[in-house]
């Protein structure tokens, strides 16, 4: 045979959306064929509503190649100025240990994770966060800490609130804020406390009067000057008018000085970022929260705790399951529904890393080069404060001291805090060395400086540190690269995530994230810049911004857009603080009232009831639908008062509303906005959007939609669309215009937020282009299409549109299994562990179900191995219902089987080995092994531990 000859051809390789995809062509053929669709096209006109779809492409740039969009981020990210950054204001450059960095933070293996709520296939993130948990209580010299939150200014609001839900008299309504807390932080609390009506008390603490009008107060440890001063004698003076004292602590400087424990603190919160996170213009950084075991019912955002599984071995899960916001709702907590995971395994596999001893060189060094320092400027005439410090000085200067001394500091590229009153401050960190200390006495004009035997420790002996940390073995026995490198692997192979397998979620779009989209995520230009360095140098950082804001706007059919928001949750409470401000500005304080059908995700009134806002509930009908009569009543009812109605498009319950623009105009019509959330917004993009139908404002999951990894339970960004009329109120900051001309104040301690994630989104936009975004949505719809019809037979689906389609996800309906064989939903989602997979999202908005979403990511192979997994189940289940396995001792009822279990003599389990753990020919040839059988929920909570278990 002739061999096939060569035509020339100058087409590229497959393009970026190509890869993204998860079904070729002829497997989307397929799946068109099974849903009853002749096209993408079909499918959607049957699916969306007509009235909602826009008729136009998209007005983007054409789609570039991987590489070439990387060359033009490239183009834009050296548009930044890095320079030498001692501005300080809790944050500090550090060292990423690079296998850290390599094996965690660039490693997909952890940043595709979910969250660990399905705890048997999270025990090794579950480990790494208990670290944390440790580290973070040991430092704070306090009893328990949360597995993080989203950063230092919201962590201060975050305890601010658990004050108040402790205070003694509903009288007591003053909430006292040092005036030498960092000024970011302050404007974060003061934005948390006015529409909730707590007033802020800023003063000077030493002068400060505890009275019974206090509830609480903050003060910053070190001080935002650098002061080091013992609080004991004022949280004592405190307690005795019944309020509590947070502590915002600088982590590292624990090391060192006398714990907020010590002291008496009640909290303690701070941020974990100089433990090897870089600073990336102000986020992801995992914040922590220490608190004393009598409040831990009030701690907010998640704990890990010990627990045990059906052997009675040690397994670790998120403990304190009631304060889920889902089930409190508008009595939750907090609204915080995402943590900083993958930051705070970094921060917790830092102090792995250094251990007691590492951590205490780390911190005297720092501390030695700032005594330096502040002997050498006091030598050379030089005012500074005589107080004790530990990494920061605050150099007293006249106001044309300071412009020379800032002029000297720019010509070699160096970064000092500026203060309005001519002072600079220099913070030092641990990447400073002796010859950074030479280079900025001589922008002070000064060329020497003395020995370290010749300086003394300011930190007097009653202010240092006493009592041991990180005494956990875990902390002493990691310290060379190899030993280290094996333990993050080995827990890592505890996990199930998207390099696994098909993570099914619904409501969560666990999407791929490209390693071309993670890429610039490492580059120095936006991963070492400070959040607060000047404009001049982050001109990089503000064209990705406009652009992406403006694709952004295009994508949503806003008119303006906030980054702020590090979070969903932060991003639903920013857009109903700009509601609420909008109100006010128009003369309506009275409308405070926020409509929220039931099916609501669980967030929307926790954010409400922050944003000051009363929540009024509204039903749905049986199709899953909110009720349009409920909430023509209630909108009638509450006209006078109404501020916004919080709605889900498409629904909580996956499928297109027919009726979303006449629901927003009767809102309209009775005074009130549309809030959007836009947790759904992945089966939006390019065939409708939220700006034309009727939403005045949404807040957009960047960690969904457009492609920031879940990271195991965070990052994750909320940034939120506006319609112009409430383009002025977008969020502010104090320290760097940002915002609206009648701005709210902020709501994340960074001017955008967490910045250093927001190329990935850029890179996803840029690769996709306008055609493949909207095919990417087009096949999300078929996708989830295909699941829901070859399931139906075995499992009901439980809302469908009126065509007889869903949206970009299901709700299939487990609890005819209950009625036939006393199996749970809960039951379903351990069994699926043993096929290999994540379990979809469990019990919610309906209990008894599970909620599926595939993804445009996934292929039609993995679908099937999916549905497979699911109708096996059904098998089994069948099975227990004619009474051929036992109702207790069955395959779902024990599962997930371990191989401990594998191992077991004489065979407990009425099935055989190959049912246990090869359920399908699919696992037989890739199998994941859940390293915990099925943990005791019930036992975890009655028995709480929320730090690393001593050694058996």
């Amino acid at each position: 045979m002739d061999p096939r000859p060569l035509t020339l051809s100058l087409e590229t390789s497959a393009s970026f959306s190509q890869r993204h995809m998860g079904p070729d062509s002829a497997e989307i053929a397929t799946m068109l064929k099974a849903v009853g669709a002749s096209s993408l096209e079909e499918l959607v006109k049957k699916a969306v509503p007509d009235s909602i779809q826009i008729k136009k492409k998209l007005n983007l740039p054409e789609a570039l190649a991987e590489t070439d969009a990387l060359k033009e981020l490239k183009t834009v990210a050296q548009k930044n100025k890095i320079y030498q950054s001692y501005i300080g204001l809790g944050y500090s450059n550090c060292t990423v240990p690079g296998v850290i960095s390599r094996n965690i933070f660039e490693n997909p293996g952890w940043y595709t994770q979910y969250t660990p709520y399905q705890a048997e296939i999270a025990q090794g993130r579950l480990e790494a966060l208990l670290n944390f948990q440790t580290m973070v209580a040991d430092l704070t010299g306090l009893e328990m800490a949360n597995a993080s939150l989203l950063d230092e200014g919201t962590a201060a609001a975050e305890a601010m609130s658990l004050c108040l839900a402790q205070r003694k008299s509903e009288s007591a309504n003053k909430f006292f804020v040092a005036s030498t807390v960092h000024p970011q932080t302050l404007a974060v609390i003061s934005q948390r406390a006015e529409p909730i009506g707590v007033e802020i008390v800023v003063g000077d603490v030493h002068q400060h009067s505890w009275t019974v009008e206090f509830f609480g107060g903050v003060v910053q440890y070190p001080d935002t000057l650098g002061a080091v001063y013992d609080y004991t004698d004022f949280i004592h003076k405190a307690h005795a008018v019944n309020a509590l004292v947070t502590v915002a602590a600088d982590l590292l400087s624990l090391v060192l000085l006398k714990t907020p424990g010590a002291m008496g603190a009640d909290v303690a919160i701070g941020n974990t970022q100089r433990f090897g996170v870089p600073m990336g213009f102000g986020g992801p950084h995992a914040a922590y929260m220490a608190t004393r075991m009598e409040y831990q019912r009030r701690l907010p955002g998640r704990i890990v705790g010990v627990s045990k599984d059906r052997d009675g071995r040690k397994a670790m899960r998120l403990t304190l399951q009631t304060r889920e916001q889902h089930i409190r709702r508008d009595k939750a907590t907090s609204n915080i529904c995402t943590a900083q995971v993958l930051l705070a395994v970094m921060a917790g596999m830092y102090g792995v890393y250094h251990g007691p001893k590492g951590l205490t060189k780390i911190a005297t060094r720092i501390h030695s080069l700032t005594a330096l320092l502040n002997a050498a400027l006091k030598k050379g005439g030089f005012k500074l404060s005589d107080s004790p410090f530990f990494d920061t000085l605050t150099v007293h200067l006249s106001t044309s001291e300071q412009v020379k001394i800032l002029k000297a500091a720019d010509e070699h590229k160096i970064n000092l805090r500026i203060h309005n009153n001519g002072s600079v401050g220099i913070s030092i960190d641990e990447t400073t060395h002796e010859k950074d200390i030479e280079k900025l006495l001589s922008v002070f004009g000064l060329n020497s400086f003395a020995k370290i035997n010749e300086v003394t420790t300011p930190i007097p002996t009653s202010l240092q540190r006493t009592e041991p940390f990180l005494t956990h073995p875990v902390f002493n026995q990691h310290h060379s690269e190899t030993e280290m490198l094996r333990y993050i692997r080995a827990l890592e192979g505890k996990d199930l995530s998207l390099t696994s397998s098909m993570i099914p979620l619904g409501s969560c779009t666990m999407k791929l994230n490209a390693s071309s989209e993670m890429y610039p995520v490492s580059w120095p230009e936006f991963s070492q810049m400070h959040p607060f360095a000047p404009e001049a140098q982050t001109e990089g950082y503000r064209e990705m911004f406009g652009l992406l804001e403006t694709w952004l706007s295009e994508i949503t059919g806003f008119d303006a857009i906030s980054l702020q928001p590090n979070s969903g949750a932060q991003g639903e409470y920013a857009g109903l603080l700009v509601i609420r401000q909008f109100h006010l500005d128009q003369g309506n304080k009275h409308r405070d009232v926020c409509l929220i059908p039931k099916s609501a995700h669980g967030t929307n009134p926790a954010s409400a009831v922050m944003a000051g806002m009363r929540v009024v509930s509204i039903e749905c009908d049986a199709s899953g639908n909110i009720d349009m009569s409920d909430l023509k009543k209630k909108a009638e009812q509450h006209s006078q008062n109404l501020s916004a109605l919080m709605v889900t498009y498409p629904s909580t319950h996956g499928v297109f509303e027919e009726t979303i623009q006449e629901i927003c105009e009767i809102i309209h019509s009775h005074g009130g906005q549309v809030y959007m959330d836009g947790a759904n917004m992945n089966a939006q993009v390019g065939l409708c959007r939220p700006g034309d139908f009727g939403a005045d404002v949404c807040h957009l999951n960047l960690h969904k939609t457009f492609c920031i990894p879940h990271g195991g339970g965070g990052p994750g960004m909320g940034p939120i669309g506006v319609k112009k009329h409430l383009a002025p109120y977008l969020p502010g900051h104090p320290l760097v215009k940002t915002g609206g001309d009648k701005a709210i104040g902020p709501v994340s301690a960074a001017p955008w937020g967490s910045a250093s994630i927001l190329p990935i989104s850029w890179m996803y936009i840029r690769m996709m282009g306008a055609s493949g975004l909207t095919q990417a949505t087009q096949i999300a719809i078929l996708n989830a299409n295909y699941i829901a019809q070859k399931l139906n037979p075995h499992f009901p689906v439980l809302y469908r549109g009126t065509s007889g389609l869903v949206a970009h996800e299901c709700i299939v309906d487990l609890r005819p299994l209950k009625k036939k064989a006393d199996i749970e939903v809960e039951d379903v989602s351990k069994r699926l562990m043993d096929y290999g997979f994540h379990a979809p999202t469990v019990s919610w908005p309906v209990a008894g179900t599970v909620m599926i979403e595939p993804t445009e990511s996934e292929s039609l192979k993995e679908l099937d191995r999916f549905c497979d997994a699911m109708i096996s189940i059904a098998h089994e289940a069948n099975q227990i219902a004619e009474g051929k396995w036992d109702r207790t001792n069955n395959p779902l009822k024990n599962a997930p089987h371990t191989t401990l279990d594998l191992m077991k003599e004489p065979w407990p389990f009425a099935y055989n080995r190959e049912v246990a753990f090869f359920p399908s020919d699919a696992v037989k040839r890739r199998k994941f092994w859940p390293s915990v059988a099925r943990i005791d929920n019930v036992w975890g909570d009655r028995n709480l531990f929320c730090s690393c278990p001593p050694v058996e």
